[in-house]
């Protein structure tokens, strides 16, 4: 039969029916017009099974079920294999819906929800249970407590304060011209003529309500704050332009932010380009947990343009939308208490610094308390250059009338009295002195395993530098595979380049160690991490990193030693004497035998005895060491029974150092 009539007959195109048949196994020869009559027979048996799978698939289809899975992203393949579907149907709906996913790629809960219900499945997302979440939330700052503390002290009595806005995101991506476009329009809006001073913070008003950025862009500055215990940061704004996308700093930012818990909104910038392609950012988004409202998400995205100002209200509508969601509350009356962001040593005014009051009221003429700083509150100025009588929760200041710069995280208190504050500012210089000879700064591996063996230890923060990204793949595979049930592990931060200092600002802001492989850090960050305590371990062989990261989460991470040979001395006669044993009479064929070492004493291949070297002679001489091509008399430690013909070989005993 010919195959374009056998073709007709099934309703296939040609080339379909041939490649079906080749997948089939049923071979056609090449530039065959016909078919014999039992290949045919086989050909329409097999199309009528095939019908009947698709028809079958079909009714199986019409019925919807129920799956389940965990609440964390996973890969495609995964999720086939976890809801049972067709690889083939899940990557078809993959394609209607315009997504550029494959097998391998990661998809968020939310993401997988839609792929299901195009299959009629149901799918339930298990939620964490929450004491794994309390284990996982254990960065409480200073700051924090005392929220709490007027939080219960004075429920009663709170008002709602102003978010504190943080910008991040790539170098070149807007961030910058964000922060000034929505400071210049509005300063015009509050004060005609004002000029805006450099504080380190100011605040707008949108919708008659006050928002307090944070004048510190990109994610290093909002690290070095959080490192020093100070998580201030309300809401983070990701700043991503839509005609490049995703970018190194932008990964490194939403790492950052995730350590730190808070909540983001994606400004999607430079609109006003025509090569804008808002939807390409938003997917490449969702391979980082952050899924679109409007793709069913909960991450809020807005359009903008900083260049032109499309979009600047909008954003502003959803940051204050976010914050009412938040709830941020704060006691207004009382002594303040806030945090330093920025400070520095003017040469006409001495010492000042930009302090953020979390809650109470801070006066001209309070008197401070700045970690161990002490101070009387001369004047105070805002985000405009102007002086103020006062600063309630939520605005920045700028203090002058301290004695020296505080660092930036500081907790800045006032006291009613001097008296008071100088009680407690030497209970502080006093408990600084006994934390400097603690230096309890950063985490290591050492100090990791102490807190498995004593049941202290839930999780373990993790940051990876790799060379490559197949080699990164593959560790972090390797790593979750290593997670206990009593320890999470917390890859905090994974990228491909050499260990910098923004990297061990982050191990140390969240109690985390670096390993890398086939990297190296560079001199920034060997000094940091020296200053800070923080624990850098690199390795050239992938196994090496897992073993060594194995025995941190086992608790058998000590010093190890490792028995280099010394040298090799053949048995060619033995001297007997009553008070000292025998002594064997021994040429040294290899290295050299040295007094006191470790000494094994092979008989072919078994081992007939191990201990030290008690005594080396030189003919009659005491030796220390004898090299090479000369003879000895060895005496073995405990006199053990040795022959002619055996071989003593030496080791030194050294520390294994893994670099």
């Amino acid at each position: 039969m010919k195959i374009n009539d056998l073709a007709k007959e099934l309703g296939q195109p040609k080339f379909e029916l041939l490649r079906t048949l080749k997948t089939k196994g049923i071979k056609i020869k090449p530039g065959a017009t016909k078919v014999d009559p039992q290949t045919t027979t086989k050909i329409r048996n097999l199309f009528a099974r095939l019908q009947n799978q698709r028809e079958t698939e079909s009714n199986k289809k019409e019925e919807t079920r129920e799956c389940e899975i965990g609440n964390s992203p996973l890969k495609m393949k995964d999720f086939a294999e976890q809801i049972e579907a067709n690889v083939t149907e899940l990557l078809t709906v993959v394609l209607q819906k315009g997504l550029t996913l494959n097998l391998n790629s990661e998809i968020t809960p939310e993401i997988a929800k839609e792929l299901a219900a195009e299959l009629n499945i149901t799918l339930h997302i298990k939620e964490d249970d929450q004491e794994k979440k309390e284990e996982h939330d254990n960065l409480r700052s200073s700051i924090d407590k005392i929220e709490e503390f007027e939080l219960n002290e004075h429920i009663d009595d709170l008002v709602e304060r102003p978010p504190l806005i943080t910008i991040m995101g790539h170098v070149d991506h807007g961030k910058t011209l964000l922060l000034d476009t929505i400071r210049k329009s509005n300063v015009i809006a509050r004060e005609a003529g004002g000029i805006t001073q450099h504080i380190g913070a100011y605040q707008v008003t949108s919708n008659d309500k006050k928002l307090t950025f944070l004048d510190t862009p990109g994610h290093e500055a909002f690290t070095a704050l959080r490192a020093r215990g100070s998580q201030i940061t309300d809401i983070a704004i990701l700043v991503v332009a839509a005609d490049e996308g995703i970018k190194p700093q932008t990964i490194e930012a939403i790492n950052h932010v995730k350590a730190a818990k808070v909540p983001v909104i994606v400004a999607i910038n430079k609109m006003d380009k025509p090569e804008a392609n808002p939807d390409n950012v938003k997917q490449e988004l969702t391979t980082y947990d952050l899924v679109s409202e409007e793709w069913g998400g909960t991450t809020i995205m807005v359009p903008i343009s900083a260049k032109t100002g499309d979009g600047i209200d909008d954003l502003l509508e959803m940051i204050q939308l976010q914050a009412e969601l938040l709830e941020l509350k704060a006691y207004p009356s009382g002594p303040c208490k806030g945090i330093v962001i920025e400070a520095r040593l003017s040469k006409q005014k001495g010492p000042m610094a930009t302090v953020l009051v979390k809650s109470g009221v801070l006066k001209v003429g309070d008197t401070v308390l700045m970690g161990d700083i002490s101070g009387k509150a001369r004047a105070l100025i805002n985000d405009l250059g102007k002086n103020v009588k006062e600063a309630t929760p939520g605005t920045p200041v700028e203090i002058l009338g301290i004695e020296r710069v505080p660092d930036p995280g500081t907790i800045v208190e006032g006291y009613k009295t001097e008296k008071e504050l100088k009680v407690v500012q030497q209970k502080r210089l006093n408990q600084a002195q006994i934390e400097k000879t603690k230096q309890l700064k950063g985490v290591s591996l050492d100090s990791l395993t102490q807190q498995t063996e004593s049941g202290n230890l839930k999780a373990i923060n993790l940051i990876l530098k790799a060379d490559v990204h197949g080699s990164l793949e593959a560790i972090i595979a390797s790593i979750k595979q290593l997670e206990a049930e009593s320890i999470a592990i917390n890859i905090l931060h994974s990228a491909t380049g050499p260990i910098n200092a923004n990297d061990v600002m982050l191990a140390k802001a969240s109690h985390a160690i670096i390993m890398g492989f086939s990297v190296q850090a560079n001199k920034e960050a060997i000094k940091l991490a020296d200053t800070e305590k923080v624990t850098i371990r690199t390795h050239s062989i992938i196994y090496e990193v897992i073993d060594d990261f194995k025995r941190a989460i086992d608790g058998l991470f000590e010093p190890e030693f490792e028995e280099i040979e010394t040298g090799k001395a053949e048995v060619r006669q033995l001297f007997k004497f009553s008070k000292i044993g025998a002594i064997a009479g021994s040429f040294v064929t290899e290295g050299k035998v040295k007094r006191n070492a470790i000494a094994r004493v092979m008989r072919g291949k078994e081992e007939v005895y191990k201990g030290k070297i008690e005594s080396l002679k030189r003919f009659k001489e005491d030796a220390k060491e004898v090299a090479k091509g000369y003879e000895c008399g060895i005496v073995l430690d405990d006199n053990p029974a040795i022959q002619e013909g055996d071989i003593i070989i030496t080791y030194s005993r050294q520390e294994k150092k893994i670099l």
